[in-house]
């Protein structure tokens, strides 16, 4: 099949890879002029673990290609998807402006003769794929008869396809997904839709099939419910901490029973990235345009607000209540590991409290330092590796679950750290090994392990 791509950031860049990995040839589009200058150049825009491998091979068989042009897209492709941002605007509500944007410039571009199958693979509000149809007539495209006498609608469909991908296994979720989900009535977008996706279902993974608002609000239902499993084990971790419980012995007795899965109730300084943060508050706002008081949800935005700088009451008790010239090692920058995504990370919030009461920081993220020196210039110091991130530091802080944080060489840490105090907001390491080797150490939900600071 022939596909376009429009958009090529997270979603769309592995969207058009993994299609093209099937034999697919796939045009992608962007209007940024550099990016596409580098990906037609074979240097990929984004870190995502496997997706360099597919990418460089289907550029290099001509399968997966680049451009600016809309028009040159979408000529020979029947099936085009919009993979394009849908930021959250002041109200919370998701800014469908890029969306909207490209099917007025469809409506201009599509041939009345030619079917096509436009695709919302962004994660968009309900009614999002009545809107795009709208708009798409409303520039100019006429409903034409084909020569059997059905009316095409304009010779065009709108589906709603969201995507489930989990950034640092995006390909393995886009290669053999757990489900995939299709909204549209048209029988022959769904026969096209069928046939698209049947190289990745192959083990029987179902293809569920429903009404274009039903899947719209799937993928917001999805990820508000992953959020709200996440705030619920934050809000136990809190109670651990009073009641002197365990929230490690607790997510294991929970997480073996069926009906609730031991996924997503790791506790932590909360979520991020470019999808839970906006679509629970874009799903809030819909509630709210309905006049439905939505208040799970509510609850979770709340708990997540607070959780990002959990640790920073820790941290100034610690320290007497006095941060001002104190200096941190800050481990982990992207929201999750595995990307270099910052939206919405954790890590960011406790810099910037940090920063706030007059510290320093020296941070390090093995994929994120680009994106973060975008966002903090020159406020922090950028360190070339975890152990030099922790020269002179009065503390580590650790803010990303990172493989390679976990079993680090703690001689080295003690050897570098004014004290030997380590605050985790990953739970990363058994507090029994950290009282053993004389550790101050601070995690989330569990035992706290009391050492004094130096007093120099």
């Amino acid at each position: 099949m022939k596909i376009a791509v429009v958009g090529t950031g997270y979603v769309g860049l592995v969207t058009g890879t993994c299609f093209a990995e099937t034999g697919n040839t796939v045009t992608c589009v962007d209007v940024d002029k550099v990016k596409v200058d580098k990906l037609s150049a074979g240097e990929i825009t984004i870190y995502e673990p496997g997706l360099e491998k597919l990418f460089l091979r289907n550029q290099k068989e001509g399968r997966l290609k680049f451009t600016q042009s809309l028009s040159d897209a979408i000529k020979d492709s029947e099936i085009i998807f919009l993979a394009l941002p849908t930021p959250p605007g002041e109200d919370g509500a998701a800014d469908l402006k890029y969306i909207l944007g490209v099917a007025h410039e469809l409506g201009k571009l599509i041939k009345p003769t030619d079917y096509k199958v436009i695709i919302d693979k962004s994660t968009v509000p309900v009614g999002t794929a009545e809107r795009v149809r709208l708009a798409i007539l409303k520039s100019g495209l006429e409903v034409i008869p084909s020569n059997g006498g059905e009316d095409l609608a304009g010779a065009f469909d709108v589906v709603s396809n969201p995507e489930f991908l989990r950034e640092g296994v995006a390909v393995d979720d886009f290669m053999k997904p757990d489900r995939v989900v299709i909204g549209t009535t048209s029988e022959r977008a769904i026969k096209i839709m069928n046939d698209l996706y049947a190289p990745f279902v192959r083990q029987g993974n179902p293809v569920i099939f429903m009404d274009e608002n039903s899947a719209e609000l799937t993928k917001y239902a999805a990820n508000a419910f992953l959020a709200v499993k996440i705030s619920f084990m934050n809000e136990i971790a809190q109670m651990c901490e009073r009641l002197g419980a365990d929230v490690d012995m607790v997510r294991k007795g929970i997480g073996s029973d069926e009906r609730i899965g031991k996924r997503f109730l790791f506790p932590g300084i909360g979520y991020g990235g470019s999808c839970f943060p906006k679509d629970v508050q874009a799903l809030a706002k819909s509630a709210d345009d309905v006049n439905y008081d939505f208040k799970i949800l509510d609850a979770v935005m709340e708990v997540n607000d607070k959780q990002k700088t959990h640790l920073i009451p820790k941290i100034k008790k610690y320290f007497d209540g006095n941060l001002k010239g104190k200096h941190f090692a800050l481990w982990g920058l992207a929201f999750k590991p595995n990307t270099d995504d910052v939206r919405e990370a954790p890590a960011f919030y406790i810099i910037d409290a940090l920063l706030a009461e007059a510290a320093t920081v020296t941070v390090f993220d093995p994929e994120a330092m680009a994106n973060t020196k975008n966002i903090f210039g020159d406020k922090i110091v950028y360190a070339t590796n975890q152990y030099e991130a922790l020269k002179n530091a009065d503390a580590l802080i650790i803010a990303t679950e990172w493989n390679e944080f976990r079993t680090p060489n703690f001689e080295k840490i003690i050897s570098e750290l004014h004290n030997k105090a380590i605050f985790d907001g990953r739970n990363l390491f058994d507090p029994a090994q950290m009282e053993k080797s004389g550790f101050h150490y601070e995690s989330v939900g569990r035992k706290t392990i009391t050492q004094h600071k130096n007093q120099s």
